[in-house]
Order: C-alpha cells, then sequence, then structure tokens
C-alpha cells in the first residue's frame, strides 16, 4: 500500500479529535504528538511529490528539443 497525504492527514485529524476527547494529559499530549508527526509525514510527502513533477517537467523540457 502507497501513502498518500490524505491517509495522514486523516491520522493526524483522528489523533486531533482523540486528543480532544480525553481528560488525561498525557495522553493529550501523547495524541498531539501524533497529530504533529501525521502532518509533518503529509507535508513531507507533498513537498517530495511536487520536487518530483518539477523534475520531471524539466527533463521532459531539456529532451523537448
Amino acid at each position: 500500500m502507497s501513502a498518500t497525504s490524505d491517509y495522514y492527514l486523516a491520522r493526524a485529524a483522528e489523533s486531533a479529535l482523540l486528543a480532544e476527547s480525553t481528560d488525561l494529559e498525557n495522553v493529550k499530549d501523547r495524541w498531539l504528538r501524533a497529530e504533529s508527526a501525521w502532518r509533518a509525514m503529509a507535508d513531507k510527502l507533498v513537498n517530495s511529490e511536487r520536487k518530483r513533477a518539477e523534475a520531471a517537467a524539466e527533463k521532459a523540457e531539456r529532451t523537448a528539443f
């Protein structure tokens, strides 16, 4: 299975909801850290995909001539 940014963002949203639903500070902190990690993974994947697309476009432009 290939992970997508939508998958990562869904896990981040789920973690945020779980953090809101608990009264225990240590559990809330754990869910908030998980949310942050999921969002970081989504950002990293989006940036990688953007750079890959830019590199492919540059390569196509160079080979077109």
